[in-house]
């Protein structure tokens, strides 16, 4: 008798009772890990270039998706907080206002979108590996998207760029590697969620 793998992601997974104190511990272990990420910073004009996408993406698809909101909400919180979080060990509201505060607002709008797509997908998701790898792509896309068009905004609002300049400073010189991070941060989620269950 054939015995059929359970999907990566199914009804029942999402739904499926887990305690507080171990959701708890995997938002606040994601929340680390894009607190680490960011301090991996390479100056790169007015946007550095950080591992930060890549934590926030992985945590994205790593959690479920009320977790994931979560754990990207309350690392945005930490950091507005004061706790040096983010890119190039800062912190502070003024981080938030700043030219380049879009991206970390972005984060959080992004990680609910992809949220929703994964809830959306989830009936898709659960009938092949290559049907999950395909909303999880999907949900990286929708929180890059949406990631980018906030920071692009705020960035323009607060230098006085015009679109293009924005788009050339913020967007264009990260748009590939962002890409090669979404990937790996695919691959690594997936492997993640296989290990931990």
């Amino acid at each position: 008798m054939e015995v059929r793998k359970k999907p990566v992601f199914s009804k029942t997974a999402y739904r499926r009772p887990v305690s507080r104190a171990r959701s708890l511990a995997l938002c606040a272990l994601c929340m680390a890990v894009m607190a680490v990420c960011a301090w991996v910073t390479v100056p790169f004009g007015p946007v550095p270039f950080t591992l930060q996408t890549f934590a926030v993406a992985f945590s994205v698809l790593a959690l479920r998706p009320k977790e994931a909101v979560a754990a990207v909400a309350g690392y945005v919180l930490l950091g507005a907080l004061g706790l040096p979080v983010f890119s190039g060990m800062r912190g502070g509201l003024g981080m938030l206002v700043g030219p380049t505060g879009g991206f970390l607002w972005g984060f959080i709008l992004g990680a609910v979108c992809a949220a929703g797509v994964r809830c959306a997908l989830e009936g898709l998701a659960e009938r092949s590996k290559a049907a999950s790898r395909a909303v999880d792509a999907s949900a990286v896309i929708a929180f890059m998207v949406v990631t980018y068009a906030v920071g692009w905004a705020q960035l323009m609002a607060v230098s006085g760029m015009s679109p293009a300049e924005a788009f050339m400073v913020a967007i264009a010189p990260f748009a590939v590697i962002d890409v090669v991070k979404m990937v790996v941060a695919v691959m690594v989620a997936n492997a993640v969620r296989r290990a931990v269950g």
